[in-house]
């Protein structure tokens, strides 16, 4: 589920307590968590609500000012109407991770597995480790094309790494994190 800046301000100082949107099926589940550019969002409930249910408190919870401007946001969307409580639940556990440098050998070899399993099908991982090492700050796109692949199939990759505590995000690119850096200087030279 994408939210705009606006949606993310609104949740982050508490004002938006829920989300609305249109669905052939839910792309969220009750009980479950989201990653977002604020930190880690609990969604509480989702739940499917007709227009008739809809009401105004509901469209002020969703960051409108009126339940007609509620319904105006989600003209032509297809699916039905869901309500989606959601709340902060805390930062991006990501972070924390990005900042455990503190490697042991069995942690080491711990992510040198998980490596491995992602290189199943195509070795990747190091090489793109490597070139963002090099590289910090460097659009995805070149980036990329260093390595012959195309855009969109790198980010997804680089996301990856970025789960397990390896890489972060910039304004403009990408660095190796702590825990990043140090890993790659424990793996066995080429």
């Amino acid at each position: 589920m994408l939210l705009d800046r606006r949606t993310l301000e609104g949740i982050a100082e508490g004002s938006i307590t829920q989300v609305l949107r249109r669905w052939r099926r839910p792309s969220v589940k009750s009980g479950g968590t989201l990653l977002t550019a604020i930190g880690q969002l609990a969604i509480d409930a989702v739940e499917p609500i007709t227009e008739d249910q809809l009401g105004a408190a509901d469209a002020r919870a969703a960051g409108f000012d009126s339940r007609e401007e509620a319904l105006a946001a989600l003209t032509g969307r297809e699916g039905s109407l869901y309500r989606i409580r959601i709340r902060l639940a805390g930062p991006d556990p990501r972070e924390a991770l990005r900042e455990a440098d503190d490697l042991t050998d069995a942690d080491a070899e711990q992510l040198v597995q998980r490596l491995a399993r992602l290189d199943a099908h195509k070795v990747w991982t190091r090489a793109t480790l490597e070139l963002i090492a090099t590289h910090p700050g460097r659009r995805a796109a070149e980036l990329a094309e260093l390595l012959g692949r195309e855009m969109l199939p790198f980010k997804q990759d680089v996301r990856k790494l970025k789960a397990l505590g390896l890489t972060e995000s910039l304004e403009v690119g990408y660095r190796l994190s702590p825990r990043g850096k140090t890993l790659l200087s424990k793996l066995p030279p080429r």
